[in-house]
């Protein structure tokens, strides 16, 4: 077997097994089965008294395994999220743990190697569990949202099993049950949305090691189980992915003192105190300051409850993010709230007697850590900050659901899914947190009617446009990744879907939804949605010819044509009344190929003057909108004009943002201080545009997971080089060039083995074109084609220069 074939074969084995395990599991009921566990204490009968304090439980359980350990395992869920030590040492991975679903389909399990934890004679688990999204606070949402009535609640329990494994090939097997004890500890109230209150006067020392003495601990209960599958988890874990210190320390004001991070980002905080015992300190956390330095915290607040009562029986007047500590009294305390997670660029601290150094206090960026094999730099340094703020943006809305805001709501919308779920592609390995995703929708969805997130919140007012993401997401893992054991797997559920969509929309005209959510002018949903619905049965033609089945591919063939001729009809052949954006209007029918052949450029020049109309010349489009104006003005008319407004501070862009000092991207073009999340992917569809024009890295339809992709870098006016590169199934691809001098210009390219680029550099004969593969001239072998710039490279590296 060659080298190659053995990377191709260890790459499908690979996928296999994530595949096996995304199924149920019956780890916890082998041999010595697992409870479900919790404590005595009932949940509040009213809403106002789940504001009350309720401490977290103190999970423990001593064990003595016998000698010559081979392995430890522990496989541990809850429902709620759960903190895990052993002998006292915190599982490192373990941070708001487990991924959110609908706890009632779907739960999964982590699995740890505790090998090195373990101790010779008497051991502890200690297990903590926070309520995360099963137990939420009854926050009135908008005034009106309660999570507790739209989703999978309850009280927070745990399950857990440890299997040691000894040399002479027999088992044991540590479970959760009645025999473990528990006793309430220091983290006083715990909510995702609004933060922590600890108390350290209520921390009990040595709790989680063997030897402690919890005689007057009471005994476990069996919990109640949530009712979904167990699953063992496939996808990255929420970690801390960096530390973040802050960039100054100042006071505005008397008795508080606000910490700049310097950057805005989701996650926690790690911070030294000291000061009297019982003394508190409250934390508040803003994406923005006041002119006046003060915290700005409005940007973030949950749910827009910004007004006495708006919140429901119990909730604060405004439900900003807040964590409090109340000091022991030691000389030195450090406190790191779990079971929460904010949004910030600046934390106010209040109550402390002294101001804080920069050495105190550490930002830390928490989110599921997926690998960001992908790069993209070039000459100008407005475009690098645009992608720098992009991708942080793209990781802090990573915190096992992909988020529209990690604040204010943090819920999984579709129509985000639908506007970056490429960009995301580009910059990050997707694939696994992607496949989850999928699953999340299947838990989702229903039979009758469109639901707007996934897991479900309650929320169903967007339509197609959102729901559509479960078959469009599925679309990008095949192109993008050959991820062809999911529409294997979903093909049936699919077709159901379809089935249910043409049930809602009988005449294919979709009249109902959201369309170019944020576009500065209004969109008919009968043109974004009705075009989505194109696009999935465009993709179900796909599916169905993957699957061969011929009956269905024909009925989506005509589907498509059906939908399409409908849009043709309504938006292009016969003028358009009333106002409506001109921009997402033409920009969405190039991109959706409802265009003619032959009128292509007629509707190019009008996507172009209705761009030049805008404000300064720039984008005006909204979540769908920007994505296909930058696409298809690059692709039918000029490049060079999209490099023009990205790459330009005016208003509305990306440049106006960082020009007024964002550090992740806005929800809105226009700067809000008050309403709009300051963290929002849904414009970060510009990313996509870097790598797919100015490094010119593109899939290509008939060859998913890039065996085949085309290579035409954008060499534009004010920019001088591009680094750009990305990891295919088949291995790294590099897109790199640099002018050189007045007429020259050199390209880096790299091709994985197996795959073949269709290379554009965009010349003309009258050019001169060397070629150099492995850093040698090709004698032989030299592409045809070469002297037009365009031509086919297979596997390796090469050095083109070509001078005018």
């Amino acid at each position: 077997m060659t080298q190659k074939s053995l990377i191709i074969l260890l790459i499908f084995l690979a996928a296999c097994k994530g595949f096996e395990r995304e199924t149920g599991s019956t780890v916890f009921t082998e041999k010595k089965e697992a409870e479900w566990i919790t404590d005595a204490r009932p949940l509040p009968e009213s809403d106002s008294l789940f504001y009350l304090d309720h401490p977290a439980p103190l999970f423990r359980k001593e064990f003595e395994p016998g000698k010559n350990i081979r392995s430890a395992r522990l496989y541990i869920t809850a429902a709620g999220y759960y903190k895990v030590s052993v002998n006292g040492e915190a599982i490192e991975d373990n941070i708001l743990d487990p991924a959110w679903t609908d706890f009632s389909k779907t739960i999964w399990y982590s699995e740890y190697d505790v090998t090195s934890l373990l101790a010779d004679g008497p051991n502890c688990l200690g297990v903590t569990t926070g309520n995360g999204f099963y137990n939420p606070l009854p926050l009135l949402k908008w005034g009106r949202r309660n999570l507790r009535d739209d989703l999978t609640v309850g009280k927070p329990a745990f399950i857990a099993k440890l299997i040691i494994s000894y040399n002479n090939g027999k088992t044991e097997e540590i479970v959760s049950d009645r025999s473990w004890k528990y006793a309430y500890g220091p983290v006083m109230k715990n909510c995702v949305y609004l933060g922590v209150l600890f108390d350290a006067r209520k921390i009990i020392p040595g709790w989680d090691r063997a030897g402690f003495d919890d005689t007057s601990w009471q005994t476990a209960v069996p919990g109640v189980p949530p009712g979904g599958e167990l699953k063992r988890s496939f996808f990255p874990p929420v970690r801390v992915t960096e530390e973040i210190n802050p960039v100054k320390i100042y006071n505005p004001e008397s008795g508080k003192y606000i910490a700049d991070m310097g950057v805005n980002f989701t996650g926690t905080f790690r911070i030294r105190l000291t000061g009297n015992k019982g003394d508190t300190i409250v934390f508040r956390f803003g994406e923005r300051v006041y002119d006046d330095g003060t915290l700005n915290p409005m940007t973030a607040v949950a749910g827009q409850i910004k007004r006495k009562g708006m919140g429901g029986p119990g909730a604060p007047d405004i439900a900003w993010q807040t964590d409090s500590y109340i000091l022991a009294g030691e000389e030195e305390e450090w406190f790191t709230p779990d079971f929460t997670y904010h949004t910030y660029r600046y934390m106010e601290i209040s109550g402390l007697g002294y101001q804080p150094g920069i050495s105190d206090i550490t930002g830390l960026f928490i989110h599921s850590d997926i690998p960001v094999p992908n790069h993209f730099s070039c000459s100008s340094g407005l475009l690098n900050s645009i992608q720098e703020i992009t991708v942080r943006t793209f990781r802090a809305n990573l915190v096992s659901v992909q988020s529209d805001c990690p604040a204010r709501e943090k819920f999984g919308y579709g129509g985000d899914l639908n506007a970056t779920a490429e960009s995301f592609i580009y910059n990050l390995d997707m694939q696994s947190f992607y496949r989850k995703t999928i699953y999340d929708w299947v838990d989702a969805m229903n039979d009758s009617s469109f639901v707007d997130t996934a897991p479900y919140v309650g929320i169903s007012y967007c339509g197609i446009s959102w729901e559509s993401a479960f078959i469009i997401t599925q679309y990008y893992l095949y192109m993008y990744y050959n991820d062809t054991a999911t529409i294997r797997k979903l093909y049936e559920q699919d077709l159901q879907w379809m089935d249910k969509a043409a049930k809602i929309h009988p005449e294919g005209m979709v009249h109902e939804g959201l369309s170019d959510h944020e576009s500065l002018e209004p969109v008919p949903v009968e043109l974004t949605g009705t075009c989505h619905y194109l696009q999935v049965a465009r993709i179900m033609q796909t599916f169905a010819s993957f699957m061969r089945d011929k009956e269905n591919e024909r009925k989506f063939e005509q589907l498509t044509q059906k939908l399409k001729s409908l849009v043709k009809t309504e938006f292009w052949d016969k003028p358009v009344a009333g106002k409506i954006n001109r921009q997402t209007l033409f920009s969405t029918l190039l991109y959706h190929d409802i265009i003619p052949e032959d009128e292509i450029e007629a509707a190019t020049d009008s996507l172009r003057a209705a761009i030049g109309k805008g404000p300064s010349g720039h984008l005006a489009t909204g979540i769908f909108g920007t994505k296909y104006s930058l696409e298809t003005l690059s692709e039918h008319g000029s490049p060079q004009e999209v490099f023009d407004i990205v790459n330009s501070t005016a208003y509305p862009g990306w440049g106006h943002m960082i020009d007024r000092g964002a550090t992740t991207v806005w929800e809105t073009w226009k700067e809000s201080d008050n309403t709009y999340s300051n963290c929002h992917p849904m414009f970060g569809s510009v990313t996509e545009w870097f790598y797919r024009w100015l490094g010119g890295i593109r899939p290509v339809a008939d060859a998913p997971g890039f065996k085949k992709f085309i290579l035409a870098p954008l060499v534009p006016a004010g920019l001088d080089y591009v680094d750009c590169s990305y990891y295919s199934p088949y291995g790294e691809i590099v897109s790199n060039w640099k002018k050189e001098g007045p007429d020259g210009i050199r390209f880096e390219i790299k091709i994985p083995e197996g795959s073949t680029a269709l290379v554009d550099m965009q010349t003309s004969p009258a050019q001169k074109t060397e070629i150099l593969k492995d850093n040698k001239p090709l004698t032989t072998g030299i592409p045809e084609g070469l002297g037009t710039g365009k031509f086919k490279l297979t596997g390796g590296e090469y050095l083109i220069t070509v001078r005018y």
